[in-house]
Parts: structure tokens; sequence; C-alpha cells
């Protein structure tokens, strides 16, 4: 958790696998995906604050990740060859120049096409981000921390955000956006170097991609993403469909994103010290189990009582979804896939879930959300166990 002084550079840099770098890293891989975090209260402010109908509204959040997602794609072919911290700077001031741009913005169409340009420079910046986790000791840990810091921040954006919307409208939102990359962006000179890998010849037989239990390992993000993100993006709107408050859900969705912090905290801590294949399992399970529970959402208890219980398992699951992907190839290059398909995930559930809303009726898009995450479940526990039989288990 120290931080070294290098004496090329002119900043203290934190210690590559410390606590501290983990911190750092996380920002530096949330920054541009940071409005998933608080999806619902960006939905929600468009539809309050600049009348947006619900699926111009799922349009606009869709579309914005779907840009992610191409940006992502584009960071894999670049990721090994690129100063990973100069480009970062370039694209961070670049998010906050389309975040205020956001702000002038009142027609859907243009909307859509601004979103959909930050998006792609967002994306770029998540891929190099997963890019450097992945040059780390035990990146399942620092996932672990990224999804802390997504979970626990987007909590309090969710909680006040929509409060502020009806007062100063939905420019309060882009620019908490533009100030989060502006953060990011002075942390970035106290990060280390993370140069890519040089395999030794004794690593030549781990450096070849087992590909099925790859493909797996990306079928189940992007599943495990599109069917909690289906659910996620249209919280506020499933609860007003069940006859519950505005200011109620805010509350409950910003305490569940804080308590939600803990699921990635304990991979943090345990690390792969107990596998992944059983932790995967039962969280699974609970995953399935508390989004099957929004069908009851008419009762305040279990509608926060589910937000809270997948929050945890959202941010435990995934973070060891992406470390798995990362843990396929030492360049950092699987990693960035990785990323690009939780964003095709990310982005593919609000746009599903905007056509299954039947009405004000949403049991339809709870069930084909429950049917989705039972899928990822199937694919993620086969590389899940492969890697426990072919990997050291690490403890944090």
């Amino acid at each position: 958790m120290t931080m070294a002084q290098d004496s090329a550079r002119a900043f203290p840099t934190a210690a590559p696998d410390g606590l501290i770098a983990a911190v750092l890293l996380s920002f530096l891989a949330t920054a541009g995906l940071f409005y998933v975090n608080i999806m619902a209260a960006l939905v929600n402010g468009l539809v309050e604050g600049l009348h947006f109908t619900e699926r111009q509204a799922g349009f606009v959040a869709s579309t914005n990740v779907y840009g992610a997602a191409f940006g992502a794609l584009i960071a894999v072919f670049f990721v090994r060859r690129i100063s990973w911290r100069r480009v970062s700077v370039l694209l961070l001031c670049a998010l906050i120049m389309a975040d205020l741009f956001s702000i002038l913005v009142k027609n859907p169409n243009t909307m859509i096409a601004m979103r959909l340009l930050h998006g792609t420079i967002g994306g770029m910046l998540v891929g190099t981000g997963f890019s450097v986790i992945a040059r780390t000791r035990v990146p399942d840990r620092t996932f672990g921390m990224l999804l802390a810091v997504q979970f626990g921040l987007g909590g309090l954006g969710v909680m006040v955000l929509p409060r502020l919307v009806p007062i100063f409208g939905t420019q309060v939102l882009f620019i908490a956006l533009a100030l989060f990359s502006l953060v990011t962006l002075a942390m970035v000179p106290f990060l280390s170097d993370y140069p890519a890998r040089v395999l030794a010849a004794h690593d030549a037989p781990r450096a070849r991609t087992r590909w099925i239990p790859l493909l797996l390992a990306f079928g189940s993000v992007i599943l495990f993403q599109a069917g909690n993100m289906a659910l996620a993006a249209f919280m506020i709107e499933l609860g007003h469909g069940y006859g519950l408050q505005t200011d109620f859900m805010s509350a409950i969705l910003g305490v569940a994103g804080w308590i939600g912090a803990f699921g990635s905290l304990m991979v943090v801590f345990f690390g792969t010290h107990f596998g992944r294949f059983w932790p995967l399992l039962i969280a699974l399970i609970l995953t399935v189990i508390g989004n099957a529970l929004f069908h009851f959402s008419a009762s305040p208890f279990i509608y926060a009582a589910a937000n809270i219980g997948t929050s945890i398992t959202w941010a435990f699951v995934i973070s060891y979804l992406l470390g798995m992907c990362a843990s396929f190839d030492q360049t950092g290059q699987t990693a960035a896939m990785g990323g690009f398909v939780s964003k095709l995930g990310l982005a593919t559930g609000p746009l599903v879930g905007g056509l299954l809303i039947v009405g004000n009726h949403y049991t339809l898009l709870i069930n084909v959300s429950v049917a989705v995450l039972a899928l990822s479940a199937v694919a993620a526990l086969i590389p899940a166990a492969l890697l426990d039989r072919t990997s050291p288990r690490k403890a944090i």
C-alpha cells in the first residue's frame, strides 16, 4: 500500500500490486463506463427532465453502451502496442468534452448520436484499463476493487441524482460524469508503468489460447451483464409499476449499491484462494433467485431485499468472470476482449428490456432476465472448473 518514488518520474507511484494501485486502476477502468452505474438515474432523468419516452431513454442508454462495446473492441487491437498512460489521458479529456456537450442536447436522435460517440471513447478507455489490470499479479482482486468503486459511487449517484434532476435539470447527470473523469485524470500520474509481459519459454504452453473455455467465459459475461442490466436500467420504472415511490426507490438503489460493493470486496480479499467454481456456483444461484423476487416488488421489503441481494451477487460474480477472461492471456488482450463482451451485454440489456415491457407490466422482462442469468451460470462454471484445475490458487 506504499507509494514508491521512481527517479525517472515526477510523481510518486503506487506499488504495482498494492491496494492503492488497485483503487487507482479501478477509477481508470470505471471512468469510461460510469454512466452504467447510474443507468437508472440516467434513464429516469431523460424521462422526467427531457420528457423522452421510456423507449427513447432506453435507446439512449443502449446506444451509449453499444458505443462502449465498439470502443472496447477497438482497444483489443492496440492495447499491446500503445503507451497506455498517454492514450488514457487523451481519452479522458475527450470524455469530459463529450459529457459537457451532452448538456446542450435536447433532441432524442441527437442525444443518441452524442452518447454513441461518448460510449466509443469510453469503451477504448475501459479496454485500455482492463489490459493494464490484466498485468497485475491477481487480476481478480483488482476487478473486485473495480466493482467496489463502481457500486459504491454508483450507489451514491443513484441515491442523489434523481432528486437533483427536478431542481437542476438533466445537465446534473452529465456534469457528474465529467467530474468523475476529471478526478480520474488527476490519478493517472500516480500509477506505475505496467509494461506488457514478456513470456518466458516455460510459459509457452500457458500462452496457447484455450478457445472453448475462453469463448464460454466470454459468453457467460455477455449473458450475465445483459440479464442484470435489462432489469437494472428500468428499476425505477419497474418500482413505479408496482406502486412504489421515487424517493423510496432511489434511497434503496443507493443503499443497494453501497452494500453491493461488499460482494466485490470479498473478491479483493479472497482472490482465488477458494478457487472460482464453488464461489461462482453459489453466487449465481443466489443471483437467479434474487432477480426472480422482483415479481413481488409490490412489497417494499422484497423490492429492497432483491435489489440489495442482486447488487452483492452482481459485484461478486462479474469480478470473477472478468478475472477469468484475463487469466487466459498474459498480455491483456483477452482482458480487453472481456471488456468488449461485457459492454455488449450491458448495452443489449436495456435495449431488449425496453422491448419486453408490456404497458406497465414487467412480468415478461423479469422472466427473460432470469432465464438469461441461468444460461450465464451454465457457461461460466465450465471454464471456472478448468482454471481451478490448472492454475494455482492465490490468496490476497
